[in-house]
């Protein structure tokens, strides 16, 4: 296993007017799960290639325990890379796919037949080994990608979007593979995806990118309950978190937002804390599960009531999604509410937002204010 570290990592390619990764910079530790997350096209495959050593690096560096590698060739970094697309040789049976990379590196054939049986075990592979991929499901086949991987036995794992060819109730049963491979296997990992509920649910920590940079580093969680910025509270999350106009006064020594037409306190913040931003347009952000139909009982929670109208019901079945336009700005947002919601599409009621759960944002820069 190993710690890998990226310093101020740079790609610019010919002719291009930006970077596509720009001061990108994280470390994962040793046995680690670090899930890039981000739009297509913001560069976080440009980033896992120039850790492999696939794509050159314009600037910066990609280190293993201490030692820079630009310059040392991708076979050589003792990485294992999985690849969206499988990449299986179709005129292999699995063992021999799964032997195949072993063979190149000269390792003794009882080496070889044990760890192929080995990874083939571990991976639920074992009654396939004499097939080809043709005759293979999608899952299976990234599964025999995935102990190709193991077998070489790397100090480090690179996953580029391995679940992305996947159909819906396949990629949660695979997804819940590679976190048991991971949970037992322990190495450390590098996983590149745009799903956010595979980043939520696989990875120890996220970096989330975007238009090349690095926005948020940090815990699933840590990272959904507190985003550092309007880009980060919409993109993580499903629905993404509501964003509204609102205006910050004072009332009584307390912060009070000014919003489709009424006045909601902030219990969670004073006036001192925020009076650099007291009389300022600020963005308020509120999370679907934070909106109610019927306020929750007890005085844990305190609300504000806002005169909405019901857009669409959305039933999921476990739950129902709620598209509201509020009275005052015609405003849209969404609510997940029970499965058992009466509400109708154009009806009108007063939905319920749980005020200690609300973010602010600078209006101007689009960074949370704390």
């Amino acid at each position: 296993m190993a710690v890998v570290t990226v310093d101020g990592l740079c790609k610019r390619y010919p002719g291009a007017a930006a970077p596509a990764v720009y001061a990108v910079s994280f470390t994962v530790a040793d046995g680690e799960f670090m899930v890039l997350l981000g739009p297509s096209g913001c560069g976080k495959s440009t980033v896992l290639r120039m850790i492999a050593g696939l794509e050159p690096i314009t600037s910066g560096t990609v280190s293993i325990d201490g030692r820079v590698v630009n310059q040392v060739p991708a076979k050589l970094r003792d990485i294992a890379m999985v690849f969206q697309s499988y990449a299986l040789y179709p005129h292999m049976t699995v063992y021999d796919n799964l032997a195949f990379g072993l063979r190149r590196r000269d390792v003794e054939r009882a080496e070889i037949d044990r760890r192929v049986h080995a990874a083939a075990k571990k991976l639920g592979l074992a009654p396939f080994l004499e097939r080809k991929p043709h005759a293979l499901s999608g899952g299976q086949r990234q599964r025999v990608a995935l102990g190709r991987a193991i077998v070489r036995d790397p100090r480090v794992f690179l996953f580029d979007e391995p679940l992305s060819n996947l159909d819906a109730a396949l990629r949660v049963t695979t997804r819940n593979e590679l976190i048991k491979q991971q949970h037992d296997i322990g190495t450390t990992s590098i996983y590149v995806t745009h799903d956010q509920v595979e980043a939520m649910t696989m990875g120890h920590s996220i970096c989330i990118m975007n238009e090349g940079k690095v926005v948020q580093i940090g815990r699933p969680l840590e990272v959904y309950r507190n985003p550092a910025d309007t880009f980060v509270a919409k993109f993580l999350g499903n629905p993404p978190m509501n964003l509204l106009k609102a205006r910050l006064e004072t009332q009584d020594g307390r912060a009070v937002a000014h919003l489709a037409g009424g006045a909601i306190a902030l219990p969670k913040r004073t006036a001192a804390a925020l009076v650099r931003y007291i009389g300022r347009d600020v963005t308020i952000g509120v999370r679907p599960e934070d909106l109610y139909e019927v306020a929750p009982a007890g005085a844990s929670v305190e609300v504000a009531r806002l005169p909405a109208r019901v857009v669409a019901v959305e039933p999921l079945g476990a739950e129902t999604l709620l598209v509201v336009a509020l009275d005052a700005s015609n405003e849209e947002l969404i609510a997940r509410v029970g499965r058992d919601t009466g509400l109708r599409s154009g009806d009108r009621f007063d939905i319920a937002l749980d005020t200690a759960a609300i973010h602010l944002f600078d209006s101007a820069t689009t960074k949370a204010i704390v």
